[in-house]
């Protein structure tokens, strides 16, 4: 089974990504993901194309690019080009979900859906066949350090049996509030991917957090 870790950017030291990178690099991550905000889908505002470019200079990993943005169709061949090797949007943010998959695979990056805690995951039933990742918020995208959500396994449990009717292969990923105990517990119910930042940046050994999380 597919397990790994992809330790959230927006939780690191931004004064000196550089030196995140080069702790990432030499972790057991094979991901890092990166949030971008505009401000109107999600109140905050994080980063855009010039951070994603410095990052890609400096990152041996595949970047995970999440957009919590309004009209993601505009943006995504220049996050391709910046860097993006999976961008993955939000359901509620596009009205045909079918024409920006086909543009992000058109772009040559891996595609992903994902949907908020509040949206019934039996709204992704038509989409699953057409990515290569769905990602379940386990918080509200937005914000930062919020508690994991425990109801996320039960969603897990519902996508798990949509992907079995639909034939589907995708990866899963959870994003929110996930600490070593609960990724192994994730891990446990054959979740792929999981999204980690302020418990893996605002540990005493990032890279051991890391280590941790993948171990059985």
């Amino acid at each position: 089974m597919t397990k790994i870790i992809a330790p959230s950017i927006l939780a690191a030291d931004f004064s000196n990504l550089q030196s995140v990178c080069g702790l990432l690099n030499h972790s057991q991550a094979e991901w890092v993901h990166i949030d971008v905000m505009d401000g109107v889908f999600v109140p905050n505002i994080s980063f855009g194309f010039p951070v994603l470019e410095a990052i890609k200079r400096h990152i041996t990993k595949e970047l995970d690019v999440h957009l919590m943005i309004q009209n993601p169709d505009k943006y995504i061949e220049r996050f391709v080009s910046c860097g993006a090797n999976t961008i993955t949007f939000h359901l509620e943010t596009t009205d045909n979900p079918l024409k920006t998959i086909e543009l992000i695979r058109n772009c040559g990056a891996r595609v992903g859906i994902t949907i908020n805690p509040n949206v019934p995951v039996a709204a992704l039933r038509p989409i699953v066949r057409h990515v290569d990742m769905v990602l379940l918020m386990s918080v509200f995208a937005g914000f930062g350090g919020q508690k994991f959500m425990t109801e996320t396994f039960d969603r897990i449990a519902q996508l798990q049996e949509i992907a079995l009717q639909q034939n589907a292969d995708f990866l899963i990923e959870i994003d929110g509030g996930i600490d070593t105990e609960i990724a192994k517990e994730l891990f446990n119910v054959n979740v792929n991917v999981i999204v980690a930042g302020s418990s893996i940046f605002n540990s005493q050994n990032p890279q051991k957090t890391i280590k941790n999380m993948l171990e059985e």
